[in-house]
């Protein structure tokens, strides 16, 4: 949380530190800090499983998306091409359109 930013919409660029962001450090250094300790407990607790699997589901479907092709859009995490701001070579989760172990970046 010390050294951690969010982003300012819609000011492309700019960042706030959290703790000024959201100017509570008891909640920031209390409840906060324990919820996230304690997420994956949570997790289990709800689901019955561990959220790892939620993780390989996401990188099955995206390996799916990527080799057998979509219908739609879906998001996926590519070197950027320079499309949306984002700088060549960053790794980005752009829309892309999928075909055959290919993709391309849907231009918006």
């Amino acid at each position: 949380v010390n050294h951690a930013y969010v982003q300012d919409y819609p000011n492309k660029g700019d960042k706030t530190p959290v703790r000024a962001a959201v100017k509570d450090d008891a909640w920031l250094n209390g409840e906060f800090i324990k919820t996230v300790q304690l997420r994956g407990g949570a997790i289990i607790e709800k689901l019955g499983k561990s959220s790892a699997a939620s993780a390989a589901n996401a990188a099955i479907d995206h390996v799916r998306d990527w080799m057998s092709g979509s219908a739609e859009y879906v998001s996926m995490a590519v070197p950027s091409t320079g499309a949306y701001g984002i700088p060549p070579g960053v790794i980005f989760s752009f829309p892309c359109i999928t075909c055959n172990g290919t993709y391309k970046i849907v231009e918006g």
